[in-house]
């Protein structure tokens, strides 16, 4: 199982590609850290969200107590108070850290409405690298706004042995967005192509890094596929192997939804009463008939893993087709 804890919907960035910034959370409303010992233990994934995470001043008590609930414990940020984040990796060295970015510095602060964004973003990157974290790196939402930068960005990335996540624009009720479209998609698709074969003819000198990058290769196909309008390849495993927990403590289904699939309140029940509820099984039923075929790293990740032979067969068959001199098959 694998879960989001979106913390806060405040945020200190202004995001084209999302609306949480204007309709924030008010402090008080927050849940509390220790309502967060109710989550189940033993997770195999666990990721810190926002909005910006970072704005909380108790973010360091809200990771002392998911580090105990997962194997791997990541912070998604925005990367601007690199002074917070790097108590907390002092602290917990084993997390990690992923840095919101949209391509290079001027792009960057232009689509994040960060003034000096980028060098923030850089400068918390380069301290928890000397701090000795494994696993840090930028990520990045992809669309006809920003594609141009993805192979720059990439490189910049294998050239410090940095890990590059991939999402592109969704609208639901977690971006407060439902005019989000990509209007340039034959440029998009170019873009999308000349990346998936870098990642899959990788030439990082780390052969776990090199690995990784393969499995982004199918990540950013099921991203191209979604901004083409196709059905997504895996079945999505929202409210059955992840879910997430709202800023109010609420357990949902997941992020990409028309409206909050709400499947229980942490505040008044246990983990166990919310999840085995009948409330619970009848956002199961909304997940099944689903229409919205989002491509999100947190539903999409889990289901490669519960389906692994399908991405390892895609992976062997375009790697065996770059080889023979063909293009890699994005369909």
């Amino acid at each position: 199982m694998e879960c989001a804890v979106i913390t806060t919907y405040r945020c200190n960035a202004r995001c084209r590609m999302c609306d949480t910034w204007r309709y924030p959370t008010r402090k008080s409303e927050e849940f509390l850290p220790e309502i967060l010992e109710k989550l189940p233990a033993g997770m195999k994934r666990l990721n810190i969200t926002g909005g910006e995470p970072m704005v909380r001043q108790d973010i360091q008590d809200i990771v002392r107590i998911l580090d105990k609930k997962t194997q791997r414990l990541e912070i998604s940020t925005n990367g601007y108070f690199t002074d917070r984040i790097v108590k907390v990796c002092q602290e917990f060295p084993r997390i990690t850290i992923r840095v919101s970015i949209e391509g290079l510095p001027r792009l960057n602060d232009e689509q994040r409405g960060i003034r000096n964004g980028f060098d923030h973003a850089m400068r918390t990157l380069l301290r928890v690298k000397q701090l000795g974290i494994k696993d840090a790196g930028f990520a990045i939402v992809i669309s006809d706004r920003n594609c141009a930068d993805l192979l720059d960005v990439y490189a910049l990335c294998s050239s410090m042995g940095l890990e590059f996540g991939n999402a592109t624009m969704h609208n639901s009720f977690y971006f407060h967005k439902f005019d989000n479209e990509i209007e340039d998609l034959d440029k998009v698709t170019t873009e999308m192509r000349r990346f998936i074969r870098e990642l899959l003819t990788s030439k990082r000198s780390n052969l776990r890094m090199r690995v990784k990058d393969w499995g982004r290769a199918y990540i950013n196909l099921g991203l191209l596929r979604y901004m083409q309008k196709e059905t997504r390849s895996l079945t999505c495993g929202a409210a059955t192997d992840t879910f997430f927990v709202s800023p109010w403590g609420e357990i949902l289904a997941c992020n990409g939804s028309p409206e909050p699939w709400v499947m229980g309140d942490l505040k008044t029940r246990s983990f166990d009463e919310i999840w085995g509820s009948p409330q619970a099984e009848s956002v199961r039923h909304k997940v099944r008939d689903c229409g919205q075929n989002c491509w999100m790293t947190g539903t999409a990740v889990p289901a490669m893993r519960k389906q692994v032979w399908v991405p390892v067969w895609w992976i062997l068959k375009n790697k065996a087709r770059i080889a023979l001199g063909r293009d890699v098959l994005c369909s």
